[in-house]
């Protein structure tokens, strides 16, 4: 049985807080490893010499950062730490001969190639470089925030450069919307099944991350409605299209929905909306709603190039010089260069040009996805650069991967996205976008459709059974 190596009854502190140090000092350590099941609370109480409580409050803390899990009537058994959950089944780094559908991100072709040297040697043909000689102001150049806010405008959102930030992607945008309004043990609400930054980004600033069920336009609203009347909620984190990793996508009359019930509770939603260019239909942001609540995230790195990262998040007004102070502290401002790049391409068109050129490349490799996984394919949308599949019971999701890894494919399980108690879909999240081509994506989809007509290995089965 697991005791910690330290010894509690010297602390002077809440015994449960060294507890909580002990046990995820251990994880980290190695010490505790995955899947290992813990001890239960009244033995492990009585083994250190302290209460029932104690042992619960602890477990539970643990459990809030992600470094445990319970089962019922199983027991709680330590959880992979989120950057091991990720590394494992959404790859760091392009591995040769390996069709890698593990990462949502935008196509890459020698179209987009072509794009970045041509922009390259116009830079380096100006004989003046303004966006290298200053780091402020920290919220970004005021030229880089007034093309920001045309090109918000053009799909929908209004904002003014004064409360617009720039920022490296979108992922920066949303740890700075969340440090700008939350404190830790503040309840903030998501997906049950969301990004793996936001889970992250729970575990850095404490806050206890609360799951909403979904269905296929995302967020249900009874829901939402019903954590508001239930207890505080400080923020909503939703992803209102192509939701990842689930691909959902929020109709007009929901997104009303969920702004009105925000307002109505006094709830900050924190907008990420980086997938809406390739949308081929209007559909208004929900902060569009709740101006005063609403913080918009998006970024032109899911619409053009992997490497072309920036971001425009939109602040509250009330809260642009909290928002900018969090950026200062963080990361200083958004990189000048990559912000020139992004506001060159939005001025001369090449931003609505790459946009078309992804929303065709994904309308043929979508139409790849339905005819090769058919009826296993959960959700997915003809412009959406990745699609949500079902894989047969008889498989679970580990080793439905690691086969599949075997064999030259790489794909994403449920487990990085995945919050507190949340049954596991036996699902997997296929990404269609990056360098691959067609033909090695059609070798990709065909091996996912034969390894689903497969049994699993006697070890695996073993394991399941």
């Amino acid at each position: 049985m697991w005791l910690p190596t330290t010894d509690l009854s010297g602390d002077t502190g809440p015994k449960y807080k060294a507890l909580v140090e002990a046990i995820i000092t251990d994880i980290e350590s190695g010490r505790l490893r995955h899947d290992v099941r813990m001890p239960t609370h009244r033995d492990l109480a009585y083994h250190l010499k302290v209460s029932v409580q104690t042992v619960s409050a602890a477990y539970k803390e643990v459990e809030r950062q992600g470094y445990l899990r319970s089962e019922r009537r199983r027991g709680t058994f330590v959880q992979a730490r989120l950057t091991d959950r990720a590394s494992s089944f959404i790859l760091d780094n392009r591995q040769p001969d390996l069709i890698d559908l593990s990462i949502v991100r935008s196509a890459y072709t020698d179209f987009h190639n072509d794009l970045s040297r041509q922009l390259h040697r116009r830079l380096a043909d100006d004989p003046h470089h303004p966006w290298m000689e200053s780091c402020r102001p920290v919220a970004g150049f005021d030229y880089h925030r007034e093309v920001g806010v045309k090109w918000l405008a053009g799909m929908g959102l209004a904002a003014e450069p004064s409360h617009t930030i720039i920022t490296n992607g979108a992922a920066q945008g949303i740890f700075i919307a969340l440090a700008s309004i939350v404190q830790p043990d503040d309840v903030v609400l998501t997906e049950s099944l969301t990004d793996h930054g936001v889970i992250g980004t729970a575990s850095v600033l404490r806050f206890k991350l609360g799951a909403l069920p979904t269905d296929d336009e995302g967020i249900i609203p009874e829901a939402f409605e019903r954590e508001c009347q239930q207890r505080a909620i400080r923020a909503l984190v939703i992803t209102p299209i192509y939701t990842n990793p689930t691909n959902c996508l929020m109709g007009l009359e929901r997104r009303k929905r969920i702004a009105e019930i925000a307002s109505q509770h006094g709830v900050y939603v924190i907008e990420d909306d980086v997938y809406r260019p390739l949308l081929e239909q209007s559909l208004p942001p929900i902060t569009s709603f709740i101006p005063q609540l609403g913080f918009h995230v998006s970024s032109l790195t899911k619409i053009v190039m992997p490497g072309l990262r920036t971001g425009y998040l939109v602040v509250p007004k009330h809260l642009s010089i909290r928002a900018s102070s969090v950026l200062r502290v963080t990361g200083w401002m958004g990189t000048p260069l990559i912000a020139e790049i992004g506001a060159r391409w939005i001025e001369d068109g090449v931003v609505a040009q790459a946009v078309t050129v992804q929303r065709a490349l994904m309308r043929e490799r979508q139409s790849l996805v339905a005819e090769i996984l058919g009826d296993a394919v959960v959700r997915h949308h003809p412009t959406s650069l990745s699609a949500w599949v079902r894989i047969p019971e008889h498989w679970q999701e580990e080793w439905f991967a690691s086969e599949l890894r075997k064999n030259g494919v790489a794909v994403t399980i449920s487990d990085p996205f995945m919050t507190v108690k949340v049954k596991r879909p036996n699902a997997i999240r296929v990404c269609v976008g990056g360098a691959i081509d067609t033909p090695s994506l059609h070798r990709g989809l065909m091996q996912i459709r034969h390894t689903m007509e497969q049994m699993p290995g006697v070890h695996a089965f073993d394991v399941m059974y």
